[in-house]
């Protein structure tokens, strides 16, 4: 059993999406390895960010102002709006500078397995955007997975009659790959060929 101390800093890593027991204590005795100063300057990081950031109350995504510097940038082309699952989404597509609309993230996708329901997502914020007018086109732009094509469509179905055109991201992403690891080219193609989304029969 470790000092209750080292426990606590492990059980906080182990709560970190996709760090698991092991990985937690190599983090742990890592941080008891480094000198004091890289230490205290990685908890000063995680004081700083936690107290520079907020969400956009437009778009949802992480800045450090509300609005976020995309959605308060006159240049952007404000009638088309990308939709996201995560923030580090949003900038996966802005360092491919294929795209030059704004955004709306979802802060996450439907997951029943997980107790991730619409209710967890932005959805209704986005659809009250939407009918505030303005917006032509909504590109869903989430993951090529399961959760992802399930959000989409559940978007898709609750934009149903607002007007704006509901297109998704040409299938030329790699099926179950993550929108944050994809190069400039394969991001530009599956935008130049995103492709109109309506709801399935019977909906």
């Amino acid at each position: 059993m470790y000092p209750p101390a080292l426990e606590r800093l492990i059980e906080a890593f182990a709560r970190f999406p996709g760090v698991g027991r092991r990985t937690a204590e190599r983090l742990s005795f890592h941080l008891l390895r480094v000198p004091p100063e890289e230490a205290e300057a990685f908890a000063r990081a995680v004081g700083e960010s936690r107290a520079a950031t907020r969400r956009c109350s437009r778009c949802f995504n992480v800045g450090e102002s509300d609005p976020c510097a995309v959605c308060a940038d006159p240049s952007r082309e404000a009638r088309m709006v990308c939709v996201v699952e995560e923030p580090r989404d949003v900038w996966a597509i802005e360092k491919a500078r294929v795209y030059r609309g704004l955004y709306h993230v979802l802060l996450g996708s439907l997951n029943p397995a997980e107790g991730a329901g619409p209710d967890s997502l932005t959805v209704e914020p986005l659809v009250r955007r939407v009918k505030e007018g303005g917006i032509e086109e909504v590109i869903l732009a989430t993951d090529p997975d399961l959760e992802g094509d399930g959000t989409a469509l559940y978007v898709a179905e609750r934009l149903e009659g607002t007007g704006a055109r509901v297109t998704r991201l040409a299938r030329g992403l790699p099926a179950g790959s993550a929108i944050e690891y994809l190069n400039r080219v394969v991001l530009a193609d599956a935008l130049e060929g995103r492709r109109e989304m309506r709801p399935g029969p019977g909906r």
